[in-house]
């Protein structure tokens, strides 16, 4: 007699060329399909295993047919556009690709859930699952991108992996806002609205070239690039794994003695950690793989693995960890603006542990927030030293070097392991091409000159850094030290072209950036030891001069401290036939968001002598200025961005820029 199960469901042929569609969707799209699970799982992962999951994850979204019941209805499959650039219809339930699309962004999106109970320093549980494909032996990354991709990874880094998956589902995907929504609900992301409207903010400055990027080689994990693991740290493993073999033996004739009766008395392991705080144990500190910098999104200073010829000796580090804790008396202290020198409340991360200019220096990174220095005297005649900075959101510039030692007019520095080349150049000859600039196998550079701190202002020395193509491609940024631990990234923003958006800051490497830092480097003496952590030129206005129509530069010099506040100096670079001609503060504002993100617009003014002798107004604002209206001694207005009026040099002059989309702008003073 046949036995019935009524809670058996037959699967008949319709599932099954339903699943075989899904299965072909799968294979024409699976470059697409791994691209948008790349991009939805979390960058904590780092490149070589976000990679492997994101091939997982498209994988395992393929069940049999008997584990599908949700499995699509036959639907025609979208087809592959010739040259590999499928733009596949969003479709409904029924439609193969969404389905697939469906289950991708699932299966990743579980990979930043975790229970309640889950401990936080633990993956979630789906990124623990093992799954194939495996790679041992070697790291994968996909191709490196340039500046612009690096940053967009960053910012990507920073938010949940539904604003991600909802980022990705508008420009790679091209689906409506409501489409996109509807299908993160689908996939049990969390508060699906709220990511679609943090996805718009993200894309809102260049929605076509954050597309554009998105689609570039940075975020491509089918093409890829290969490198070696870690071989010391594989050493390391087969001979500790060799050790703890040898101790099991050990342990094993340990037991069948005491077993015996034997008098067996063990060591009583008083070297160990008993008696002191985690925190300040030597034994305890943080140390980074040496490669762990191009296998992570995180490119700052907890990539940085320790470096020196002394990073094991365990006096010295326990040295620099009681003074941090209990500063003896007579040490200098040195602090940024903003910094605590208060002791770790966690085991720091070992920087480097060396000698350097005859000092012993001790350098830690402190949970993200600190860079901490310790010097002493290799010949005991001097105190030890302490120095403190803030470091909180650093990045691949404001984390690319930390100064090691300082000597009279000159310093060193220990550069990030990504920094593949370094060269030196003066901002005050910006026709003079870099000099290459030595660096030893630990990352210490040669004696570097600082820019003079007396009133003299003749040269201004910078580095000209180079990072690896391993983490971005052709990018070189300057840095120039002003007293602290880490030196300022500089940077330039032009002015706007025409009908032009408005730019971002880029690197200072070109002509038009060195020659705008040429006239107003010496401005930075004025931000010394104040804890800066980017200083930007913006040329926000050009302006033609009357009697003759000689043009002329409006600069605002932006310098964002790591506390946050900024400070503003507004240059007018007047014409003068030396390009070095140091530029005019015309107005000096401290903490404001001016020259900014957060304040973009600005009017500025002056007073100018023509070369007949007679004086002018001068005013200027920026781009979003449509006219600028002069009350007090001088009563005029001028449609545009510019305006200038005869007035003498001693007289009072109110300015008003009015913008185009309404509303007024007093002149910044």
């Amino acid at each position: 007699m046949p036995i019935h199960h009524p809670q058996q469901r037959s699967f008949g042929n319709s599932e099954r060329h339903g699943v075989q569609q899904a299965e072909a969707a799968l294979v024409e799209h699976y470059p697409r399909l791994v691209r948008l699970a790349y991009l939805v799982l979390p960058p904590a992962l780092g490149r070589h295993r976000r990679v492997l999951a994101a091939h997982a994850v498209v994988q395992r979204a393929l069940p049999g047919v008997r584990t599908a019941p949700e499995a699509p209805a036959p639907a025609r499959v979208p087809a592959q556009t010739r040259g590999g650039s499928q733009r596949p219809a969003p479709g409904g339930a029924t439609s193969a690709y969404a389905w697939m699309r469906l289950r991708v962004l699932r299966t990743a999106l579980a990979h930043e859930r975790r229970p309640r109970w889950w401990p936080d320093r633990l993956p979630a549980p789906a990124a623990l699952r093992p799954a194939l494909p495996a790679v041992w032996g070697l790291r994968l990354f996909p191709r490196a991108g340039g500046a612009a991709e690096l940053a967009l990874d960053q910012a990507m880094s920073a938010v949940p992996g539904a604003v991600r998956a909802a980022f990705a589902l508008r420009l790679l995907e091209e689906l409506a806002e409501p489409e996109a929504q509807a299908l993160l609900a689908r996939a049990d992301a969390e508060d699906a609205e709220g990511a679609v409207r943090a996805a718009r903010r993200l894309a809102a400055d260049d929605r076509a070239g954050a597309a554009a990027l998105l689609r570039s080689g940075e975020f491509d994990p089918c093409v890829l690039q290969t490198r070696p693991s870690d071989l010391l740290r594989r050493r390391h493993r087969m001979r500790a794994v060799a050790v703890a073999a040898a101790l099991c033996v050990v342990a094993g004739g340990v037991v069948a003695l005491a077993e015996e009766g034997s008098a067996v008395r063990l060591p009583d392991g008083r070297a160990g950690r008993s008696g002191s705080a985690p925190a300040l144990d030597p034994a305890a500190l943080l140390r980074t793989a040496a490669e762990a910098w191009a296998d992570t999104s995180r490119v700052d200073f907890t990539a940085w693995p320790a470096r020196g010829d002394r990073t094991e000796d365990r006096e010295l580090l326990g040295r620099a960890l009681r003074a941090w804790e209990r500063t003896p008396d007579g040490t200098p202290v040195s602090t940024t603006p903003g910094t605590l020198p208060v002791p770790p409340a966690q085991p720091p991360r070992l920087l480097y542990a060396g000698e350097v200019d005859g000092s012993a220096v001790v350098l830690f990174h402190d949970g993200g927030v600190r860079v901490v220095r310790y010097a002493e005297s290799l010949s005991g005649k001097a105190a030890p030293a302490l120095d403190f900075a803030r470091t909180d959101d650093a990045d691949v510039t404001t984390g690319a070097a930390v100064v090691v030692s300082r000597r009279g007019d000159r310093a060193r520095f220990l550069l990030a392991p990504w920094i593949a080349q370094t060269t030196t150049r003066d901002l005050l000859r910006p026709n003079t091409p870099a000099r290459a600039l030595k660096v030893d196998a630990d990352g210490v550079t040669a004696a570097v000159a600082r820019p003079s701190p007396g009133a003299g202002c003749d040269s201004w020395p910078v580095m000209q850094l180079r990072s690896s193509e391993r983490i971005v491609e052709k990018h070189a940024f300057l840095v120039t030290d002003l007293g602290d631990l880490a030196p300022v990234h500089l940077t330039f923003t032009p002015k706007p072209g025409g009908g032009a958006p408005a730019r971002q800051p880029r690197e200072a490497t070109g002509g038009p950036a060195l020659l705008s830092w040429a006239r107003t480097a010496c401005s930075l003496r004025a931000l010394r030891g104040a804890g800066v952590r980017a200083v930007n030129n913006w040329d926000f206005a050009e302006q033609r001069l009357p009697e003759g129509g000689a043009p002329a530069q409006w600069v605002c010099t932006r310098a964002d401290t790591w506390r946050g506040p900024g400070r503003v100096l507004v240059q007018f670079l007047g014409p003068d036939p030396s390009a070095t001609a140091p530029a005019a503060v015309v107005a000096d504002r401290r903490d404001t968001a001016l020259c900014s993100r957060f304040g973009q617009h600005v009017l500025a003014a002056t007073h100018w002598r023509a070369p007949s002798g007679r004086w002018y107004v001068l005013a200027a604002g920026s781009r979003a200025v449509s006219r600028i209206e002069a009350t007090g001694a001088a009563r005029t207005s001028s449609a545009g961005t510019t305006l200038a009026v005869p007035a003498p040099r001693t007289s009072s002059v109110r300015l008003t820029g009015r913008l185009r989309e309404g509303g007024s702008l007093a002149a910044v003073r």
